[in-house]
């Protein structure tokens, strides 16, 4: 696969707009057990993020990619709990600029999860 379908690029670009396509490559089986739990979905979001610490990308950026998953996740994929479903409430109601601060708390919470483990 080569560069250009990726959401990060080797020199630190974001392509937000690749966001719906990389989730989209999830295998049905793994996007189900990532979502069905929030701890788990935590963890995977906090493996991402660390991963995009790795990389040098900053909380900016990695909030700019979660406001975009939450956004698809919003959209095409039913609540699993009830975290899920509060969040998907919150996103639903709030406007542009309260959905960027929800997206960088995402990114926050992804965060300390991955250090308390």
């Amino acid at each position: 696969m080569n560069e250009q379908n990726h959401v990060i690029h080797k020199d630190g670009q974001v392509s937000t707009d690749k966001v719906d396509n990389a989730i989209e490559k999830i295998a049905p089986e793994e996007r189900e057990q990532i979502l069905q739990n929030f701890d788990a979905f935590k963890e995977y979001l906090g493996k991402r993020i660390a991963m995009g610490e790795s990389i040098g990308l900053s909380e900016e950026q990695m909030a700019k990619i979660a406001q975009k998953v939450a956004d698809h996740l919003a959209a095409n994929e039913e609540p699993r709990n009830r975290e899920e479903k509060l969040l998907q409430e919150l996103w639903n109601v709030g406007k542009e600029d309260e959905r960027h601060m929800l997206a960088h708390m995402l990114v926050r919470l992804a965060q300390s999860s991955t250090t308390n483990h």
